[in-house]
């Protein structure tokens, strides 16, 4: 845990010298999208099974599609 000092000091540093992004490595937030019932219980399901989140799953799946596409 951090004294009051040390936030102050930790608050003041990164006013000062903010992280610096490299925009081409970030990652594209795409808003919020709905599934059906049945699609959210097989993300959850394969989420604990895997140890992946529900976004991990999704970009798998994705990529398997695109790469598909385009073989």
């Amino acid at each position: 845990m951090l004294t009051e000092e040390e936030a102050l000091a930790l608050t003041k540093y990164y006013t000062k010298n903010p992280p610096k992004v490299d925009h081409a490595k970030a990652r594209i937030r795409i808003p919020i999208v709905r599934v059906d019932t049945a699609t959210a219980e097989y993300l959850a399901e394969k989420a604990k099974t895997t140890n992946q989140t529900p976004e991990e799953i999704i970009s798998e799946l994705v990529r398997k599609e695109v790469a598909a596409a385009s073989a």
